[in-house]
């Protein structure tokens, strides 16, 4: 009789964070950088955002490995106004970058009203909602965006162009309520193919083309040269909309300091370098050129009742009555907090059994202690 193994397995968020920062300790990253990776792994996974969790875990270990990234880097303040910085992210971890900014963001929105940060030479930094919730859990209201390696087939294209350049923007309410949208700005970000991928399953009509151009549900196809659509899909339907926010977001952040943009992104977790890069760029820099723009903005420049208005604003949304009676009406973030909320009862974060097997495997590659499961 074959051994039936569950599908689901459960670990605490603490032992998720140790296991990372263990993990990029072995590699020689610093715990206090290593840790904050590891919070925005952990935030990912507890928000039910499992494609920007664990499951990216081994392409931050390849990127700081293969020297692609410098787990130890510090971000620094090339220029700043008593509203503004220009921030050198030193090729680190783009988390260690992200919370860098967005607490000197947060900082001058608190003096002069606003913050606003564009950083550059920065890396992947996990999902962009868990900055724009770092203004909104200080009262502000917050943004973020980071343009990305290039996956989104543009209108009317059929090459892979720009990143899933993903727009997150946060606003807060009354008693630790609060909207917070989260979106790539292609139909799925490409971590919900990879986890499908891990899961051995299809993926949805719509999510992806092959190299051809032609729709397919198959990972493997989108693996073999496909593209992401834009957030809307086909022309028809009007996918030219997410292509535009995509070049948005690719402007605020590669042109605008500077940087990188388009195809000029060397795929993440590959060390081959773009041959599109231009010559005058410093060589220390060669192998990466993510950025990123972080805004925290304080309400009561305009007004003081602005978390009451805004808790309003989204009570009204929430009592619509519903299409499906079963399903009621959410407002961005809704998810997310349901998931945190089941997080928090059952002390540990549900993960399908493919992630942690996974997991296992770069714990022995690491001889790293493997999490330990808990029984809840």
């Amino acid at each position: 009789m074959s051994r039936r193994f569950p599908a689901q397995l459960l670990v605490t968020p603490k032992e998720v964070k140790r296991f990372v920062i263990d993990c990029m300790a072995v590699i020689g990253t610093e715990t206090k950088h290593g840790g904050a990776l590891a919070d925005t792994l952990v935030a990912a996974d507890t928000k039910g955002h499992y494609s920007h969790g664990l499951n990216r875990l081994e392409m931050y270990i390849k990127e700081v490995k293969t020297k692609a990234c410098d787990g130890n880097a510090t971000p620094t303040i090339v220029k700043e106004t008593s509203s503004t910085a220009f921030v050198d992210a030193r090729n680190g971890l783009g988390s260690v970058a992200g919370v860098f900014c967005m607490q000197l963001a947060i900082k001058k929105a608190r003096k002069a009203g606003i913050g606003w940060i564009t950083c550059t030479h920065s890396n992947h930094y996990g999902i962009a909602g868990f900055y724009s919730q770092m203004a909104t859990r200080s009262g502000l209201v917050g943004m973020s965006m980071t343009n990305a390696s290039p996956l989104m087939m543009p209108t009317r294209g059929k090459k892979r162009v720009l990143g899933t350049n993903p727009i997150a923007f946060g606003a807060p309410g009354l008693h630790g309520d609060e909207f917070m949208l989260d979106m790539s700005t292609t139909t799925v970000a490409e971590g919900k193919v990879e986890v499908n991928h891990r899961k051995q399953i299809p993926i949805p009509t719509g999510w992806a083309v092959d190299k051809d151009g032609k729709d397919t549900t198959s990972t493997s196809e989108y693996n073999d040269g496909g593209m992401l659509l834009p957030l809307g899909g086909r022309e028809e339907t009007s996918g030219y909309k997410g292509y535009g926010l995509a070049t948005m977001v690719d402007v605020l952040c590669g042109v605008m300091s500077g940087g990188r943009f388009k195809e000029r992104i060397r795929k993440w977790s590959s060390s081959e370098e773009s041959s599109l890069g231009t010559p005058s760029e410093s060589q220390e820099y060669i192998v990466t050129r993510k950025a990123h723009m972080f805004m925290a903005l304080d309400p009561s420049v305009f007004i003081n009742d602005f978390p009451s208005r805004m808790s309003g604003l989204m009570s009204d949304l929430r009592n619509q009555q519903p299409a499906v009676p079963d399903k009621p009406v959410l407002v961005a973030g809704d998810p997310e907090r349901i998931q945190e909320k089941l997080v928090e009862q059952n002390g540990s974060i549900t993960y399908h059994v493919s992630i942690i097997n996974a997991m296992d495997q770069v714990a022995d590659n690491l001889d790293v202690e493997k999490m330990e499961r808990t029984s809840k």
